[in-house]
């Protein structure tokens, strides 16, 4: 490399976040920068690191896509066989992390897991492109395979097999709400000197306030 990975620095200088401008509601302040987030026309918005653990500790994260967020949470869609899948069934805690870089802003998310009613599985799942819905049947997630041309395979008999014709939700396939007990809202400042707001609950369910150092 011609420069150091430490060498590797940006001062952020766009905004700031003080107390009085935020929502009393976490899910009402993300959706506020969520939207700022889509009409800045970021690349995939929506996408998040999501972390799960097996009830040993051992952590693993990846990205997947929010496909809904309410006052119940923030739900995403997988394979309920998939690793994430396995670990969210025998530890259901999980974190998120959004980064909109060109907004200098990141959401940090805690809470529980459970699987979303199967019913609103249906309708997201009805509402996927039609290639995405067999993708959904042709893949085993995170199981070995022996090459490409397997999932291939598996795509090309499932595309004669539902050419004219509705595809099922697999039973496999659905979603996951996190139920949020801590969200955290990070605004890049200079100096690295950063605004950071954490709402957390109370043993009410009420949402407190306090600002942490950078």
């Amino acid at each position: 490399m011609d420069r150091s990975v430490a060498d590797l620095r940006q001062n952020y200088t766009k905004a700031g976040l003080v107390r009085a401008e935020i929502a009393a509601d976490p899910l009402a302040q993300f959706e506020t920068w969520f939207n700022q987030a889509v009409e800045a026309q970021l690349p995939e918005p929506n996408a998040m690191t999501l972390a799960t653990a097996t009830p040993e500790g051992q952590p693993s994260a990846r990205m997947v896509l929010l496909k809904g967020f309410d006052a119940r949470g923030f739900v995403f869609y997988t394979n309920y066989n998939s690793h994430k899948g396995h670990q969210l069934e025998a530890n259901p805690q999980a974190a998120l992390v959004f980064w909109w870089e060109a907004l200098e802003r990141q959401v940090r998310i805690e809470g529980k897991v459970t699987p979303i009613d199967p019913t609103e599985s249906d309708a997201y799942f009805a509402s996927r492109p039609h290639g995405s819905q067999l993708g959904a049947w042709a893949s085993p997630q995170s199981q070995e395979v022996d090459s490409r041309a397997v999932l291939e395979q598996n795509l090309q008999e499932l595309e004669d097999k539902y050419r004219d014709r509705e595809v099922p939700r697999p039973p496999h396939w659905g979603g996951f709400r996190v139920i949020p007990d801590r969200i955290e809202f990070w605004q890049g400042r200079p100096n690295r000197l950063h605004d950071r707001f954490n709402y957390c609950r109370d043993n009410a369910g009420n949402w407190q306030i306090e600002r942490l150092a950078p």
